[in-house]
């Protein structure tokens, strides 16, 4: 049997992942797999680029898995600093440009996995590429914004965007000793929660010093030279700049598909079926910040970018592509954060998101502590639960709160995943001693002020 051979486009976690699986299962003498990253690093820690930047992780190189030496090691012909700029899928072939060369060359394929990422948001806005504006998603990012404030002589910065991104930026920044003002929107930071919990974030971000300006609409970056100064607003103000970051998010990079004419979702995600296949297509699967993945309680496809999604991509694609089988039947919207010692977490469906699902739900939120009230160290934490309000089904959980409150979303992202209803969590038999909880949890106090909600407001 003649040696089969997988391209995959792109090295990190989706790429690398599939890439390092299919390996596990074909030895060389039968795939022989080519892997091209634009970039110098592979199989790293894009969520840990802010912590980095901030200096509580030390080092670049602790962010990074495995490098691309690493990679080759194992019978992976990686190729950094190379970008495929063209998908001919009649003819079975990528068209690959070295970056630092210049030279262009074609290799054919017998299978191929996309793994293109994502790329920051930069609005077309005068002066939008000016020195100084940075957008924060790869390792050599992080190492370009790493470098300008190592040089930049003045303290200003301002932050574009208050998600979790934007979020996490301005408090690397702070730790860095940056005077910093994020502009963002909304009503309060963090849109991926619901206003009246944003406002909590707010509280957290201005007892830290950082100024947020909510209802900004940025229409430009002043420049002197070249070198961004100021942001300006709609409102008439500008805000001084010495650095500014783009933490408006990211979309998938998927202008490749699109030139090739895959499918594409609404978000302009690759639409895949279950086992990471790209749809309608034998022999070609995608995973990844590229793709549109199932929302398990909305029933519709999203784009939701984050690693742990990108690595079980990879495993299943891999499987795939090895000769196994796997899939990755969907998600719940589960993810994390935290700014100073206040954790955020969320999963499943905002209010918004119910209203635009034409769901009818009810909403009940409460205020306990992440230990025993009496517990040396007991901090706050608030608790606001979604739930139809005909059949008591959990929608969705949002958490604001100290330490020990974030990673309590889990067990709410386990009891969307099975469909529970909030009665039944209130039933849950979950662990309880001082140090950990109260008597009842405060997922469960939230869940038992849900069931009251769901009976009240009836049929």
């Amino acid at each position: 049997m003649a040696t089969e051979r997988l391209v995959v486009v792109g090295g990190d976690a989706a790429g690398m992942s599939a890439a390092s699986q299919a390996r596990r299962l074909k030895g060389p003498q039968d795939l022989e797999i080519v892997a091209f990253e634009r970039g110098r690093f592979t199989s790293y820690s894009a969520c840990g680029i802010p912590y980095w930047v901030g200096g509580l992780v030390p080092e670049r190189d602790d962010l990074i898995a495995r490098t691309p030496e690493e990679h080759r090691a194992r019978d992976i012909d990686l190729r950094t600093r190379t970008e495929v700029v063209e998908l001919d899928l009649p003819g079975s072939r990528v068209r690959a440009r070295d970056l630092d060369g210049g030279s262009e060359s074609w290799t054919h394929y017998d299978k191929l996995v996309l793994a293109t990422g994502a790329r920051p948001v930069r609005p077309r806005l005068p002066g939008i590429g000016a020195h100084g504006v940075y957008g924060i998603q790869t390792l050599d990012d992080g190492q370009r914004l790493v470098d300008a404030l190592e040089r930049t002589r003045g303290r200003r910065a301002v932050v574009v965007g208050a998600g979790y991104i934007g979020v996490e930026m301005a408090e690397a920044l702070v730790l860095r000793g940056y005077e910093v003002t994020v502009l963002h929107r909304g009503e309060q930071p963090m849109a991926t929660l619901d206003p009246d919990m944003g406002g909590l974030v707010h509280t957290a971000m201005n007892r830290m010093g950082i100024r947020t300006v909510a209802g900004a609409e940025v229409t430009g970056i002043l420049a002197d030279d070249g070198r961004a100064r100021a942001v300006a607003t709609s409102a008439g103000e500008e805000y001084p700049a010495d650095v500014v970051v783009l933490g408006i998010g990211v979309e998938p990079r998927t202008a490749l598909a699109r030139a090739a004419g895959l499918p594409l979702g609404p978000s302009g995600g690759i639409l895949t079926d279950l086992s990471m296949r790209v749809r309608g297509h034998e022999n070609v699967w995608a995973g990844g910040d590229c793709v549109e993945v199932l929302d398990l309680v909305a029933g519709r496809t999203r784009h939701i970018p984050l690693g742990t999604h990108a690595n079980k991509h990879g495993q299943v694609i891999g499987s795939g592509v090895g000769g196994g089988y796997a899939t990755f039947p969907g998600v719940v919207g589960t993810a994390v954060s935290k700014i100073c010692d206040l954790e955020i977490a969320r999963t499943g469906l905002r209010e918004r998101d119910a209203l635009e699902a034409g769901l009818r739900f009810v909403t009940a939120t409460i205020t306990s502590t992440n230990t025993a009230g009496y517990y040396p160290g007991a901090a706050e934490m608030t608790v606001k639960m979604l739930a139809e309000r005909r059949t008591g089904r959990l929608l969705g959980v949002q958490i604001v709160g100290g330490a020990g409150s974030a990673k309590r979303v889990d067990i709410a992202a386990v009891a969307l995943t099975a469909g529970m209803t909030v009665e039944q969590v209130v039933s849950l038999d979950l662990g309880y001693a001082p140090p950990f909880s109260p008597v009842w949890d405060p997922v469960m106090v939230a869940a038992r002020k849900a069931v009251s909600a769901v009976r009240a407001a009836g049929v």
